[in-house]
C-alpha cells in the first residue's frame, strides 16, 4: 500500500546531517557491511536529480561528453523521459574518476555494480537502506532524521530529486529558460516532450546546485576503519 503522506524535500540541516553521517565520516558502524553504492547514490540522486532505478542502471556508456562537457545520460524510468544531465564538478571533486577507474578494472558494466536488484528494480534495495523497514533502521535514522515529520510529510531518497528540483528551478528562471528544467527532470510540458536544451545551457543551470560537503571523498570512505 503506497504510503498516504506527502513527499517534501529535505531542509538544510537534514541534508547537513545526512551528508556529514557515518557514510561520509572517518569511521564504520559497528557490524556494518559498506557498498560502494551506499556512497554514491546519495550524491548521484542530489546532484543529478535522478530516481534510484535510473541511477541502479546508469551503465559506463551512459557517462559521456558533449562539447567538452561530461554527462550522464538517463532513459530508464518509465514515465520519465530519457535525458542528457551534465555532471557536477562536486562529483568528480568526490572522486568519480577514480571510481570509474575501478569499476572498469573490475570488468563490470554498471556504475553501482554492487547495488542488487530486486524483482528487476533497485529502488526497493535503497529504500529498505535508506529509509529502514519495521525495526531495521535505515541510513535516514541512523543520521537522527525521521521519516515523517511534525506535518505528516515523509522523507526519503526520492526527496533529494526534489532539492535537486529547487535549485535548478531559481538558476533555470535566472537564465530564462525555464523548459531546462522540465528537460533536465524529465517531465514534459503541457503533455509535450521538451527537446534538449542547449549542453551549456544546461552545464549553467546545473552548477549553482550548492554543495553540501567539500570533505566527501571516495577515498575516504574506503579508508574509513
Amino acid at each position: 500500500m503506497k504510503s498516504q503522506f506527502g513527499r517534501r524535500a529535505f531542509t538544510h540541516m537534514e541534508l547537513y546531517s545526512l551528508f556529514n553521517g557515518y557514510i561520509y565520516g572517518d569511521e564504520k558502524l559497528k557490524r556494518e557491511q559498506p557498498k560502494h553504492w551506499h556512497f554514491w547514490l546519495p550524491l548521484l540522486a542530489y546532484y543529478t536529480g535522478a530516481y534510484s532505478d535510473e541511477l541502479g542502471n546508469l551503465t559506463l556508456s551512459d557517462i559521456g561528453t558533449i562539447e567538452s562537457i561530461h554527462t550522464f545520460k538517463f532513459h530508464t524510468h518509465g514515465k520519465i523521459q530519457p535525458r542528457v544531465v551534465p555532471i557536477h564538478s562536486a562529483l568528480w571533486h568526490a572522486g568519480l574518476e577514480h571510481y570509474i577507474q575501478l569499476v572498469k578494472e573490475l570488468g563490470h558494466d554498471r556504475l553501482l555494480f554492487d547495488l542488487p536488484s530486486k524483482s528487476n528494480r533497485y529502488s526497493e534495495k535503497v529504500r529498505i537502506w535508506f529509509s529502514g523497514e519495521g525495526e531495521r533502521l535505515g541510513y535516514l535514522q541512523k543520521c537522527g532524521l525521521p521519516n515523517i515529520d511534525q506535518q505528516g510529510l515523509k522523507t526519503a531518497i526520492s526527496s533529494l530529486r526534489l532539492n535537486f528540483e529547487q535549485q535548478i528551478y531559481i538558476s533555470a528562471i535566472q537564465l530564462g529558460n525555464r523548459s531546462a528544467m522540465s528537460y533536465l527532470l524529465g517531465l514534459k510540458e503541457n503533455g509535450d516532450v521538451v527537446d534538449a536544451p542547449n549542453i551549456d545551457l544546461l552545464a549553467r543551470v546545473v552548477k549553482p546546485v550548492r554543495v553540501l560537503n567539500s570533505n566527501i571523498t571516495w577515498r575516504r570512505f574506503t579508508e574509513r576503519h
